[in-house]
Formats: structure tokens, sequence, C-alpha cells
């Protein structure tokens, strides 16, 4: 057997390069075959990066209500914010937008309408990630049912759930997770991973050729330790679950075997600690919340694998304005594109 590459990888700051310009909540970042990046982008749609730096926003709708906003609070609480993104089978945008509780299709000059809005003729609630897998299904993550998503981040609160959208309807395939936020597919499609913010964990579910979801378990430790608060994942083609853990600012790693390696620390431990606190008590402030987030990515909230070889990791944010990248000692897995069959 091979050693894993992971477990001898350590990261250089100081070596670390960057892509964009003056994003806004580059949450989340699709990357295409020949090297283009799709950002998340708080104007209402998607900021295409080329190979050579050039870069566009495609909106849906124009909105500045994201960098007008008179607070922190309302910046990420109100208006539109395309925050998880997937390729549709056509080539256009499937987005969860965590802003209008929607999920979303935009195609790549700018038109869009709502798929969803409701399931089970009730509000989705906080939808915030949006994933298709290799038999056309879409899968979708909803945080919390309470619109104002703050209120969610307690340790007694487990209203997230997991939804599939097929043959134009919706249904809910699991719930009671606590704040649902990325998953992912292994390599087979057998399991699908979760991670669990308020959880301080990954979790996965086996997947049968139905697309019922079963045998639910923690994957790795049972918290990821101090400032567990994982939001995006990513598997690499070894096996290796990569993570962002959003107010703590870290980046890490789950082996196959479920070993945790932290690979990026880029949190300020007072401000993290304060908000530990807060949150253990099931009280959480703006003030400390917004406190957090620094860095080279701050408030780090998703990884992706890109480049020709798919040995580039993108690491995406909710307050960067630039996006970092590295590279992974070995390639990521490839994205579900519209050109798969």
């Amino acid at each position: 057997m091979k050693a894993n590459p992971v477990l001898n990888f350590e990261i250089d700051r100081s070596a670390l390069r960057y892509t964009g310009t003056d994003l806004q909540r580059p949450e989340c970042i699709l990357a295409e075959r020949d090297g283009t990046l799709w950002a998340a982008d708080a104007r209402g749609g998607v900021v295409q990066i080329l190979p050579d730096g050039t870069q566009q926003v495609t909106r849906q709708t124009q909105s500045g209500y994201f960098e007008d906003a008179a607070s922190e609070a309302t910046r990420y609480l109100d208006g539109t914010l395309p925050n998880g993104l997937a390729f549709a089978r056509n080539g256009d945008f499937l987005i969860a937008n965590f802003g209008t509780d929607c999920l979303e299709v935009m195609s790549r000059d700018g038109n869009s309408k709502v798929l969803a809005d409701t399931i089970d003729g009730q509000p989705i609630g906080k939808v915030n990630f949006v994933l298709r897998d290799s038999k056309d299904r879409l899968w979708v993550t909803v945080s919390t049912k309470m619109r104002n998503w703050m209120h969610a981040l307690r340790t007694d609160l487990k209203d997230g759930y997991i939804a599939c959208f097929e043959d134009g309807a919706f249904r809910i395939v699991a719930d009671g997770f606590a704040f649902t936020n990325e998953i992912r597919f292994d390599a087979k499609e057998e399991y699908l991973y979760v991670a669990e913010t308020t959880g301080g964990c990954i979790s996965r579910l086996r997947v049968d050729g139905k697309g019922e979801l079963s045998n639910r378990e923690i994957f790795g430790p049972t918290s990821l330790g101090k400032g567990a608060w994982p939001d995006g994942i990513a598997f690499d083609v070894v096996g290796n679950l990569w993570g962002t853990m959003v107010y703590s600012d870290k980046l890490f790693v789950l082996t196959p075997e479920g070993d945790l390696r932290v690979l990026l620390d880029e949190g300020d431990t007072e401000k993290v600690d304060a908000l530990e606190r807060q949150f253990f008590n099931n009280h959480v402030t703006e003030d400390v919340l917004f406190a957090t987030g620094r860095g080279v990515a701050p408030w780090m909230a998703s990884v992706t694998f890109g480049g020709p070889d798919l040995r580039t990791a993108y690491i995406g944010s909710l307050k960067g304005k630039r996006i970092p990248y590295f590279q992974a000692p070995a390639p990521g897995l490839p994205m579900v594109h519209w050109t798969d069959r």
C-alpha cells in the first residue's frame, strides 16, 4: 500500500498564491477543466475568473446590498447571498441562495429562475449547498429552518436536513443535523459525507441505488477539536477528506482512516475562544461572532480542486476579497460537469 502523501504535507503560508480581486463573499468555487473558476458572489450571481486573471461578474439581478449594508449582521442576513454552487447538466449554474432561501438556476448570461422555495408546502429554510451526482440528481442541504441563521448557532438545535430534487420534485431524505453545511460523495458514490457546523463533526450516510440514505455515523473524531465549525469539504483521489472550519479559519484533512490533521490555522485565538464560550452557552452575540475571521481566507468556507491536473487547491471564504491557492499533494476528485454522462 502506498503511503498517504498528505501525512507528510505542510502548507507554506508564505508560498500561497492568490486569484481574484474585489470579490464579494466568494463562499463556493467551481473549477472548469480549462482552468476557469466561478465563485459565488453577493452582487447576485457568480464571478468568472479566467486562467490569466481576467474576471467578469454574471448577475441574476444587480444587487449592491452586501457592499452597502449598514452592519455586518444585515450584510450576512439579507439580500441575495449565492452560497453553494454546482454545474447543471446543460452548463447552467445551480445556486443554493442563503439570502433568498431558494434553490435557483442561472444561465451563463444571467437569466435566473427559482427551482424550489418550498418543500411539503412549507418554506425550505436556509438553503446552504447544492450537489449534483452522476445520475443527475440534485442533493440540497438546509442548515436550519430559522430565518435568522445566527440564532441557530447553538449546541441544542438540530433542525437541519438534506433533500433530494429529482424528476421535478423535492423529498427530504435525512434530517436532524446540527447546521447542515456542505456535502460530498466518495469516489464510488457509496457514501454521502456531511459537514455539521454546530455539531463540530463530519457524518456520513450510505447511499443505495434509489438514492435512499441509511446507516448514519460519525466519520473521524466526534469533535474536530477547538473551534470545530466545519463548513466546506472535498475529497482527493487518495480518499482524504479536506475541509474548512469557518469561524476559527482552519484547513483540515481527515484521512481514509478518520485521522485528523490541521494544515492551516489562521484564527485569532482570543476571539475564537470568546466565540466558543458563547457558543457552548447557547448565546452567540453579533459583536463576538463578527469579530472572528482573519488571515488569508477570513471565515474560511470551502475547498475546491482545480487546474489541469486537479492538484491546485482553492480556498473559498465569506469575508475574503480574493482566493488563495496552493499545490496539494494529491489530485482532487473531479467535479460532475455538464458534459459528463
